[in-house]
């Protein structure tokens, strides 16, 4: 009997790329998503924030496939938030989906995981563990992801595995909010091929033993262990960075980092200041 798998996000990039990768591995799979390509009948319409909607949507998914034994949270959307701001409703949005859409979908599928010892994918990021500025409200979504995924391992962990994998910068749509506004993620996280970020996931819900967190590079595992043991190290670099790019003019059009600019270039003059007067 071949496995099977559920899939939310599925029309999206690594949606669409997943499942391919999933049914040439003899995969039978089943998707949700909140706008379905019509003519693709392996996806169903749901949208994740819906209460209401995902306990039906996930039974039929399971129906089709006569059970589960992989759910791999994809859905997700991104975009620029300052922590400075009040959130606002693309802020609740960003958490509604990527962080209780995931809970929702685990919380209707996981009697189907306990019964066949199966297991829960998520795809995090590494801005699960870097904090990145003006990314606040993706970072704290996939941040809570990954401590729904603690939670979920402490009282399922002894019938369900659950694994979280964390790409980096991924050139995909997901990123349009964000580079509309006038920024962008190069400079602060290294680009990550969709293919490589789709066979780790695959390898995520294949493994005999699956492990708790899987980077896609070993560039990625390097800066997981540096995030967690050195965490002011980490801090540091990415002030530098910020620093630099703000020197180099790179967010000069983003209205978003007005301030950031602004206190940048005071906390530079006044560093100045105390230099000329030193010498």
């Amino acid at each position: 009997m071949s496995r099977r798998a559920l899939v939310t996000g599925a029309s999206g990039a690594f949606g669409t790329a997943l499942r391919t990768a999933l049914r040439e591995r003899g995969w039978s799979v089943a998707g949700l998503d909140l706008r379905p390509d019509p003519s693709d009948g392996e996806v169903l319409e749901c949208d994740v924030t819906d209460d209401a909607a995902v306990p039906g949507a996930v039974a039929g998914a399971v129906e089709r496939l006569g059970g589960l034994d992989a759910l791999v949270n994809n859905a997700g959307i991104g975009g620029p938030a300052s922590a400075g701001r009040p959130p606002d409703e693309r802020v609740r949005r960003m958490l509604d989906v990527n962080l209780l859409g995931a809970w929702r979908v685990t919380a209707a599928a996981i009697d189907h995981l306990v019964d066949s010892r199966g297991r829960v994918v998520m795809v995090a990021s590494r801005m699960s563990f870097l904090g990145l500025p003006l990314g606040a409200a993706y970072g704290v979504s996939k941040r809570g992801l990954v401590a729904y995924a603690d939670a979920l391992r402490a009282e399922y962990g002894t019938h369900v595995a659950v694994t979280c994998v964390h790409p980096a910068f991924v050139r995909t749509p997901i990123h349009d909010p964000t580079r509309d506004a006038g920024l962008r993620l190069e400079g602060f996280s290294r680009e990550e091929p969709l293919e490589r970020v789709v066979a780790t996931i695959v390898r995520a819900c294949e493994a005999a033993r699956p492990p708790r967190d899987m980077a896609i590079t070993r560039g990625g595992a390097f800066q997981i262990a540096v995030a967690r043991h050195l965490p002011r190290f980490v801090d540091r670099t990415v002030a530098r960075r910020l620093a630099g790019r703000i020197r180099a003019g790179d967010l000069d059009d983003a209205a978003l980092a007005e301030g950031l600019r602004a206190r940048h270039r005071r906390a530079s003059g006044a560093q100045d200041s105390g230099q000329n007067a030193d010498s």
